[in-house]
């Protein structure tokens, strides 16, 4: 899927633990406009359930591990995250779901834009019509 792709971000490995950075511009295509995690997400429970259309994020799991559902209109792919030195960037008008998380996992989100209510599709028939268009 060619609006998806994993991103190794650097890793200082130190005895006393280690250190992973992000730079926009850098490590990633955007600057960094909004940061925002999900934390104490219960195991059954789903995220996400939507898509953008301006918004470029990158998601890490910078603890534990969930999966993620993505679907750009013609393919769909279940992508785990479970290294915090590793992100998936998601580009605009794709469908994402997040589930499956474990037991304390926190998903950090870096968003090129900040939060606009309008940017989101949050039906998914909406959102297969739009890229239909597209």
């Amino acid at each position: 899927m060619s609006l998806v792709k994993r991103i190794s971000l650097p890793k200082i490995s130190d005895p006393r633990g280690n250190l992973t950075f992000i730079e926009g511009q850098r490590h990633i295509p955007f600057e960094i406009r909004r940061v925002y995690y999900l934390y104490d997400v219960p195991a059954e429970s789903e995220r996400g359930g939507h898509a953008h259309r301006n918004l470029t994020q990158l998601l890490i799991a910078v603890s534990g591990s969930f999966d993620v559902l993505l679907d750009d209109g013609k393919s769909r792919e279940t992508v785990t995250l479970n290294k915090p030195y590793e992100g998936l960037l998601i580009d605009c008008f794709v469908w994402r779901e997040m589930k499956n998380f474990s037991s304390g996992s926190v998903c950090m989100v870096l968003a090129s834009r900040v939060y606009e209510a309008d940017d989101y599709i949050r039906d998914y028939q909406d959102f297969m019509r739009t890229v239909r268009k597209e």
